[in-house]
């Protein structure tokens, strides 16, 4: 299944660009979904937390993903 992923702040830094499709198997959860991740752009794993929205609403992790769903990873936000 092909989900489209966008990455945000530091994510987008780490990996190189800011949205990209990615493939993942059916009923991965969005916990199978960070592992595998991590795995196709190390870097992240240099982020310690982040969320994940779907479809533009935080879920958790083990929230099953759908094919064509939009993912994006945000990473903590911290500013002044």
């Amino acid at each position: 299944m092909k989900i489209q992923l966008l990455l945000f702040g530091i994510a987008s830094d780490l990996v190189g660009k800011s949205s990209t499709t990615f493939d993942i198997s059916p009923n991965t959860s969005v916990s199978n979904f960070k592992n595998e991740i991590v795995k196709a752009y190390s870097n992240l794993s240099n982020i310690k937390s982040y969320a994940i929205a779907v479809n533009e609403n935080y879920v958790s992790d083990d929230y099953l993903l759908q094919e064509n769903d939009v993912v994006a990873i945000i990473p903590p936000v911290s500013g002044g």
